[in-house]
């Protein structure tokens, strides 16, 4: 059943640049098996939409509405995700000689990581499309996450997931009440499972970037960020980076606000974070390559950055690109340490993948690649209390 439209949206290809129907369901462009991208009607909006009524409206997500894909606000779900704090951190700055250190804490939301965001989106947008049943896979956060909000939307949910996945992931999913399917193997095992259940039963593949609507819940981000440093953006910005929907939904948030006439044409570098276990963006950063080569036997305790093969390959190393960016990977060691020295310095305990900003950030420091003068923004993704016990697992 098509849904009534109030405003202007269109779906475009992320590569090819073909155009699909927003009033119907869509997945990827099969085509150039790349992401579909949402778009907008951003002159329409610059003449009457402005920073003062964002700004005068409830906290969280939706206060962005034109800017997201929902036409109908009863649609919009929430767990009280978005407006997260930005916290200077001055203890972690001094030590590394920065006077303007700031992490975004992304543990205050719902289910507690900014996958929340995504999925609340997501879903939303799948309950004004009359989508019944949904299944994802998952590195862990973004299954839970997925649980919360089908649950909050009456809606079936199947969560396939690897088996070494943290129990805290695990329990989310079972006590909202969705179908928990442990893999052996890896998140892309996991996700050759899932597109399997989906043309099986018809359920509606939610895994990263399979569908157009989770980057636009987590491009809310890069709007936060924006409006925190009144429209002037920071000079970089450090962000784990599994399968690449914080980076590159950041990157699409300063362009349509860019096109809004709320900031101008500077960007922050981004800085994309990775395992060594698990670095297949760092590998093809490095080796100037457009695709991202499925890496092999990948490991890391931070289950998040553990995605052998990122979709949006060439959508995250464009980012790097055109940003003047890098990439960095770190190892499973110096995430254990930096998530000591994050909670000892600053009282954040941070999941594995936020902590791993921080060993990144100090080591582009040291190299005069972050200057001493610079505005930095690193991310905390999610609490590290739903990772207790994985440092076990490091030698």
């Amino acid at each position: 059943m098509p849904v009534t439209i109030q405003k202007s949206i269109k779906l475009v290809c992320s590569e090819c640049g073909a155009i699909f129907d927003p009033l119907t369901v869509q997945t990827y462009c099969h085509a150039c098996n790349s992401p579909i991208l949402v778009s907008y009607d951003l002159p329409a909006l610059r003449k009457d939409l402005t920073p003062t009524a964002i700004a005068a409206r409830p906290r969280g997500i939706w206060r962005w509405s034109e800017l997201l894909p929902v036409f109908d606000p009863v649609n919009q779900l929430t767990l009280g995700e978005g407006d997260t704090p930005l916290l200077q951190v001055p203890y972690l700055g001094q030590s590394v000689g920065l006077d303007s250190l700031y992490l975004k804490e992304e543990s205050f939301n719902a289910t507690g990581s900014f996958k929340a965001r995504g999925l609340a989106v997501a879903i939303s947008k799948a309950l004004e499309l009359h989508i019944k049943k949904l299944v994802i896979a998952t590195a862990g956060n973004a299954g839970a996450a997925l649980a919360a909000y089908a649950a909050r939307a009456g809606l079936e949910a199947t969560v396939f997931m690897p088996q070494d996945t943290p129990k805290t992931n695990q329990r989310e999913v079972q006590f909202s009440g969705s179908d928990l399917r442990l893999v052996a193997g890896l998140v892309s095992d996991a996700g050759q499972a899932a597109a399997a259940f989906a043309k099986e039963t018809g359920a509606f593949d939610m895994s990263t970037f399979k569908e157009p609507y989770r980057l636009e819940g987590k491009k809310t981000l890069g709007f936060e960020l924006a409006e925190a440093f009144h429209w002037h953006l920071p000079d970089v910005i450090v962000c784990p980076t599994g399968g690449g929907t914080g980076l590159v939904g950041m990157w699409k948030a300063f362009q349509e606000l860019e096109a809004l006439g709320w900031i101008d044409s500077r960007r922050p570098r981004m800085v994309a974070v990775q395992a060594a276990g698990c670095a297949p963006i760092v590998e093809a950063f490095e080796e100037s390559s457009e695709r991202a080569q499925p890496w092999k036997n990948a490991t890391t305790i931070a289950s998040g950055l553990c995605v052998p093969a990122p979709f949006a390959d060439r959508l995250i190393l464009r980012v790097l690109q055109e940003s003047h960016g890098i990439a960095v990977c770190v190892t499973d060691a110096q995430i254990v340490e930096a998530q000591k020295e994050i909670a000892a310095g600053e009282g954040i305990f941070a999941a594995p993948e936020g902590a791993a900003t921080w060993v990144a950030l100090r080591q582009l420091v040291q190299q005069n690649w972050i200057r001493h003068d610079e505005k930095v923004v690193m991310f905390n993704t999610g609490s590290g209390l739903k990772y207790i016990g994985v440092e076990a697992n490091v030698h």
